[in-house]
């Protein structure tokens, strides 16, 4: 783990038939100092219009390709990394394969069998190509955890170890970070009789006191609690990355610009000013602030169409500094 600031980056969701094209997307987040992009797939024209830029990149593996690579060999893989990212963006912008995306979800267990073997795969595949620096990881909602509560009471779902155990020893192994999925909003909606808006929005003069460490932030509280299901099972070196975290501008409670800037800014400056959280203090922790813009075509509630932060003209929807 590294004691230096963690890069900043946004994820780039493209379910919408209003988002600008790939080439006007690149030209923006270049000019406004995101060092890291998350595309969560493969699109060949996002990866062409990022190629070249200089932005880093975690590339998504669609979930439904897991069960290929999972049951072909490391060859078939290298040809399927080549043929579907290299071919479009050098190696070097490369610095996540995310494989698959929240696979412990019920509504995706299905390909919960093949996750392991799948990272396994591509984590070989990656060497035999000679690109070591690239880490293999997958995306976990929060309910992978039983307990979050205090954080210092941290626990992984136990009907879920059997799949768990082999995923963080490949992790540990490979020295990749276990990515994780942490929405204040979404606790802060289903618990206003315990979690206060200051709280999730970092503006909290109240602290709590777990295992002699203080909490007042329900972000800080999450991670850790993520940290000490992993010592809780014996992966205590294993590094902890923010794959997905934001605040909705519209569409239901306390979605609005002015918490949305409030809770990313946040985000943002923990992370460029190296903060840490109370357990790990000081250890730069990497995030992802979901998303680059509202994506219309998304299913579910109202509010999981409205956290981008970009206009769709790619001007910011309000005034977040990444650097």
């Amino acid at each position: 783990m590294s004691a230096l600031s963690a890069p900043v980056g946004v994820c780039y969701g493209r379910v919408g038939d209003n988002l600008p094209p790939p080439s006007a997307v690149a030209k923006a987040v270049q000019s406004t100092g995101i060092s890291r992009i998350r595309l969560f797939n493969p699109n060949a024209e996002a990866l062409n219009a990022f190629s070249g830029t200089g932005i880093e990149l975690m590339v998504g593996v669609p979930n439904e390709v897991l069960p290929t690579l999972a049951n072909d060999n490391v060859e078939s893989s290298v040809q399927w990394l080549q043929s579907t990212i290299f071919a479009h963006i050098p190696p070097t912008q490369v610095v996540y394969l995310a494989v698959g995306n929240e696979i412990f979800q019920n509504d995706q267990s299905f390909y919960s069998p093949f996750l392991v073997n799948a990272m396994v795969n591509v984590h070989q595949a990656l060497q035999k190509l000679g690109f070591p620096w690239i880490k293999v990881s997958t995306p976990h909602a929060a309910s992978i955890l039983s307990r979050s509560y205090p954080p210092s009471a941290g626990a992984f779902d136990p009907t879920l170890t059997p799949l768990l155990l082999p995923l963080l020893h490949f992790l540990r192994d490979a020295t990749s970070p276990l990515m994780v999925n942490v929405y204040p909003y979404f606790s802060y909606v289903s618990e206003q009789k315990f979690v206060s808006l200051d709280r999730v929005l970092f503006r909290s003069t109240d602290t709590e006191t777990d295992n002699n460490l203080r909490y007042d932030n329900m972000f800080d509280a999450t991670v850790d609690a993520f940290v000490y299901a992993l010592e809780r099972e014996g992966f205590g070196e294993v590094s902890v990355v923010v794959s997905e975290t934001g605040w909705p501008t519209s569409g239901g409670e306390a979605a609005t610009l002015s918490n949305a800037l409030a809770y990313n800014g946040n985000v943002v400056a923990r992370a460029l000013g190296n903060v840490g959280t109370p357990k790990r203090p000081g250890l730069g922790l990497e995030v992802f602030l979901f998303d680059l813009f509202d994506e219309n075509g998304k299913g579910g509630n109202e509010v999981e169409k409205h956290f981008g932060i970009f206009r769709d003209d790619g001007v910011k929807a309000y005034d977040i500094n990444f650097n």
